[in-house]
């Protein structure tokens, strides 16, 4: 049985973005490389990513160029060779196909899907988007959430699950500060409360 983990770049306020569709480009994040040295290595350990459409096209538009883009630090060539080789699931209602070894889920039963293809794996799955990890969650398919934290209060902007107000109970499972202030902490989720 495969495990869940939602992987993602948050503000000390838990804010995903500042500005609507910045796609975890905003300014307030502070990836230098060694944070970016980090990703790849535990992007490398990870039996696959399953990834919603908004996430999955921004990383389609950039990643498979940036590996044999010279100009590009050897950090950000090697995660373009990472995610552009590994494993994919790409959660859509729209679109039908894709590259880069890409398997495509969608419509009414796409849970039950994921369902099905956890029990399948063994390993862990990277999940990438706000939308697809809160559908996860909300299934009781999400296992571990895998934060970095940036020095920053945004005060506002899009939040770390969409639309979810029941408390949830982690218990951590490690920690570790980074040069530029951003620390990582990874959880695995013990109990959500029902919706």
């Amino acid at each position: 049985m495969g495990r869940f983990l939602y992987w993602m770049n948050v503000s000390l306020d838990l804010r995903i973005e500042q500005v609507p569709g910045d796609n975890g480009a905003g300014e307030w994040l502070r990836i230098d490389e060694e944070l970016h040295r980090e990703f790849n290595a535990r992007a490398r350990t990870l039996a696959g990513m399953v990834q919603g459409r908004v996430i999955y096209e921004t990383m389609e538009e950039y990643w498979p160029r940036a590996r044999e883009d010279a100009s590009l630090p050897d950090f950000m060539r090697e995660y373009g060779e990472i995610w552009t080789s590994a494993p994919k699931v790409l959660v859509s209602r729209t679109r039908n196909s894709a590259d880069h070894g890409t398997r495509i889920i969608g419509g009414d039963d796409a849970i039950e899907q994921l369902a099905a293809l956890k029990a399948e794996t063994d390993g862990t799955l990277g999940v990438g988007g706000a939308a697809l990890a809160t559908q996860v969650l909300r299934a009781g398919l999400l296992d571990e959430l895998l934060l970095f934290t940036h020095p920053a209060i945004l005060g506002f902007g899009r939040p770390l699950f969409d639309d979810w107000d029941m408390p949830i109970e982690l218990d951590l499972l490690e920690q570790r500060s980074f040069k530029q202030g951003v620390t990582m902490h990874h959880y695995a989720i013990r109990e959500v409360s029902s919706c």
